[in-house]
């Protein structure tokens, strides 16, 4: 494992340590870049169990250790006291916290699993009506032009009926922030990739090899999911623990405020390989950091970046990165780029 060089970073862009070195979270400069600044890597390393008082809760920061807090009935909280537990949970960021995950109304019918022809048309209604509206641009904002408007923008009556689950009335399916800097982190990694860019259009750039030959479909989904691993809009979620925990970097204690950090778990290089690239095609993928299938929000989610990127594409066959732009995400608590500057043609 490489050595922490953060005090070789300039001043600003350095961690903000705590008594002890450990590098606290909601310290001035921490939300700019967790990863470039290395304080997710200086806590798996050095800290892998520290508390930070602006948080208020116990850090967890390695795989192995978020995965058991997100999964062991040991810890409760989320989405809140009382949600069922199992190998995979809650979606992680992407819906509202209901109890239960209630498929939306509908057969499954769809090349997505528990999805409905009505909803994946309403989706693809919506990416299509959005993408033409910015074809004939000569630069066009993608987060503030599209994905701000998608998640909000469907009209089937099937998406804006609140979903029931046990009797109450929840909304998971509804517009949320959140699915927003997930599909606008989606699009993000596509367009850095021109051989993916060319197979999720049919086509095949040089040099594309295994990424050719996966199917588009096949292909789209699994980079919607790597996308959640990679750059998961939501970077912490809270837990509470019900007794004594043995966690890798000593014992919580009951009753104990836990932040998960699934911006820095999902980036392990103990549980995945090469764990900074966007590999759709990675052996090493995992459900957990994506939650169940089945979801109406993690469903939408994945709707919405599909026929998102197909329409996209469709309308704009040259989109590419404005000249000079690369873009940027920003935020420890909730991430995704703040702008994708594009030339559609």
């Amino acid at each position: 494992m490489p050595a922490d060089r953060s005090e070789a970073l300039p001043a600003a862009r350095r961690p903000h340590r705590l008594a002890g070195g450990q590098p606290g979270l909601l310290e001035p400069g921490a939300s700019t870049d967790p990863y470039r600044l290395r304080l997710y890597r200086i806590l798996r390393t050095d800290f892998p169990l520290g508390y930070d008082p602006g948080l208020g809760a116990w850090l967890l920061s390695r795989y192995a250790d978020v995965a058991l807090a997100l999964t062991d009935p040991r810890f409760t909280g989320y989405p809140r006291d009382g949600a069922p537990r199992g190998p995979i949970p809650a979606p992680l960021g992407l819906c509202r916290g209901s109890l239960v995950c209630t498929p939306l109304p509908g057969s499954g019918t769809d090349r997505i699993p528990g999805s409905t022809p009505a909803t994946a048309s309403a989706v693809e209604r919506a990416a299509y009506v959005l993408a033409r509206r910015i074809a004939g641009r000569d630069q066009a904002d993608l987060v503030g032009e599209f994905c701000r408007w998608l998640p909000a923008g469907l009209s089937s009556p099937e998406l804006n009926a609140p979903v029931r689950t046990g009797g109450a009335t929840t909304d998971c399916a509804r517009h949320t922030g959140l699915r927003e800097r997930a599909l606008a982190s989606f699009l993000a990694n596509m367009l850095d990739d021109p051989d993916l860019l060319a197979a999720a259009a049919g086509g095949a750039g040089p040099g594309a090899g295994p990424v050719a030959e996966a199917g588009t479909g096949m292909l789209l989904g699994r980079a919607w999911t790597e996308t959640l691993r990679r750059d998961p809009p939501v970077q912490i979620v809270l837990r509470r623990t019900r007794t004594e925990v043995r966690v890798s970097g000593g014992t919580l204690p009951a009753g104990a405020p836990v932040a998960c950090l699934i911006g820095a778990a999902g980036r392990d290089p103990a549980r995945f390989t090469a764990p900074d690239r966007f590999d759709p095609l990675r052996a090493d993928a995992d459900p957990l950091l994506t939650g169940p299938a089945g979801c109406p929000a993690a469903l939408l989610g994945r709707l919405e970046a599909e026929h998102g990127l197909r329409a996209l594409l469709t309308a704009m066959p040259g989109i590419r990165w404005a000249d000079g732009f690369r873009p940027a995400s920003s935020g420890v608590l909730t991430r995704g780029p703040r702008s994708l500057l594009v030339r559609p043609s």
